[in-house]
């Protein structure tokens, strides 16, 4: 006889103004299992999670939990019912230290006095059960993201959850912080909890889940168990027949590439001992040097904050240097402004896409020729020429399949993911030397994923060279012939393709330096 879930959520809808964010969506949990919710983004895997929760009010559907219908409006009902959920990014308050972040906005035994040694004890216990090691008296500010997220989890854990809510648990972790993450939630499946993994990495629910369920455009696709399935069918199911996987570069390009890695001797980048200086005398970037080639792709590897975006600023010219050069093709950069760098032959993919060469009132159009507006062949003699760019923005459009009504919407209008295509469609609109890409597919599915690499490829194949930024270590792992690792503003060692190794970048994320 099948085991009866202790949680079901039975046909939940849920609309942002016309958006239909889940459509009749089904999902159950067993008890002491690890139940993976595998999608891409947009997929409605947040939120549904966060309607459990009680962060969003489902419009309709049910849930019940060990078989009884439960209403819940709030976080603080889910935390009555044993819920929790930890984001994916931390609520933390980082002048505090680990064990009062903890207790924050719970009952503490000496309230007046604020003498936590009770509370302390109880958490240390808590550590013992479950194998969670973080030092309760180390300040949040000093301490690493797997070290942060065990916080989030020994809160939960705290406030006495049964069932485990984990949105995309390992972003920004290393290798090393994953599988430590991974033994940690099974040692608490052992002790008797349930867990729901959100994630789009097909990878990690084979790795650590025991059920994998999948969904599409706010609809359910499959659930299975994952010895009951291949990886190619959940990879279909979350991407439906809109990708050759066959033919994909996400699923070809690592295996033809071995041993293939061949280095132009020409340097269409040279970075000489660059160091970024804040007015407050912090240093972000401290005597970074490095070389990118004709036709390579240069990989930069690290956990977020460490120094990525000043390295893409300073090299556009959008932060001054404290010290150091930037040469293009041996011509240096010092006197050009960031415009005179782009016209020169840089292209550019920023990191925050809402924010940083997008403009939201503009037209699609006038966001497709952003930064090139004042080039032939869109302007001449100071005026605009309107029906070339037009046409121009069309043919992008087209190409870069951009989801939008026409050249003359309004940029505001279109998804992230829209807008997204929106910067890559400019970046590729012209012949370049460089390409700077910082996570250039975050928020992306899977099939506008494999085209992005696809260009990427395409114009490395001209001889292109590109900085690839990324946080996703898959995607550096696939395209990068080479490797450097990012640590507090400072450059701790490279890999050539061939000495590719995941655990050791991991180290390097970590500050291990490697010598050249």
């Amino acid at each position: 006889m099948a085991e009866k879930p202790i949680l079901e959520m039975k046909d939940i809808h849920k609309t942002f103004d016309r958006s239909k964010a889940l459509d009749g969506v089904s999902f159950n949990l067993n008890a002491r299992e690890i139940h993976g919710l595998l999608g891409g983004n947009g997929a409605g895997k947040t939120t549904l999670m966060n309607t459990l929760f009680g962060l969003y009010k489902k419009d309709s559907g049910e849930i019940t939990l060990h078989g009884n219908p439960v209403q819940i409006s709030s976080p603080r009902d889910a935390l009555d019912l044993h819920i929790g959920m930890v984001h994916q990014h931390f609520l933390q308050i980082s002048a505090f230290n680990v064990l009062e972040n903890i207790v924050l906005g719970t009952e503490v035994e000496k309230k007046y006095s604020m003498d936590l040694s009770a509370e302390n004890t109880l958490i240390q216990a808590l550590q013992k059960r479950f194998n969670i090691d973080v030092d309760l008296n180390a300040m949040m500010d000093d301490l690493p993201m797997g070290s942060r997220q065990k916080v989030e989890i020994l809160k939960a854990l705290y406030r006495g959850v049964q069932i485990l809510i984990l949105d995309e648990p390992t972003t920004n972790l290393t290798p090393q912080e994953v599988d430590d993450l991974f033994h940690t939630l099974r040692v608490m499946v052992e002790e008797g909890l349930s867990i729901v993994f959100i994630t789009h990495k097909l990878r990690e629910v084979l790795s650590v889940c025991d059920r994998i369920s999948v969904l599409r455009n706010g609809r359910n696709v499959i659930t299975l168990n994952k010895n009951e399935a291949s990886e190619e069918m959940f990879v279909r199911g979350m991407v439906g027949d809109e990708m050759d996987i066959q033919n994909s570069v996400i699923f070809t390009h690592a295996k033809s590439q071995i041993g293939t890695t061949k280095i132009n001797p020409e340097i269409s980048l040279k970075v000489e001992n660059v160091g970024v200086t804040t007015k407050e005398g912090i240093q972000q970037l401290k005597e970074v040097s490095f070389e990118i080639h004709q036709g390579e792709i240069l990989g930069i590897a690290g956990v977020a904050g460490n120094g990525q975006r000043e390295l893409a600023e300073a090299i556009l010219g959008i932060i001054q240097l404290s010290s150091g050069k930037i040469l293009l093709e041996n011509e240096d950069l010092e006197s050009a402004e960031t415009d005179k760098r782009i016209q020169r032959g840089i292209a550019y993919i920023p990191e925050d896409r809402l924010h940083d060469g997008f403009l939201p009132k503009a037209s699609v159009a006038q966001n497709l020729i952003l930064g090139y507006h004042k080039n032939d062949p869109y302007s001449s003699r100071g005026f605009i020429n309107w029906k070339t760019v037009t046409q121009v923005s069309e043919k992008l459009i087209n190409t870069f399949n951009i989801k939008t009504s026409g050249p003359s919407d309004t940029g505001g209008n279109l998804s992230g993911g829209n807008i997204q295509r929106v910067l890559i469609a400019r970046a590729f609109s012209r012949p370049a030397i460089l390409l700077i890409a910082h996570n250039p597919t975050r928020g992306l599915d899977i099939p506008s994923m494999d085209f992005i690499y696809s260009k990427i490829l395409e114009e490395k194949n001209k001889g292109m060279a590109t900085l690839l930024i990324s946080e996703d270590l898959d995607e550096l792992l696939l395209l990068s012939d080479r490797i450097a690792v990012i640590y507090k503003g400072e450059l701790v060692g490279f890999l050539d393709r061939e000495k590719f190794e995941r655990y050791e970048i991991g180290r390097m994320m970590s500050g291990y330096r490697v010598e050249a």
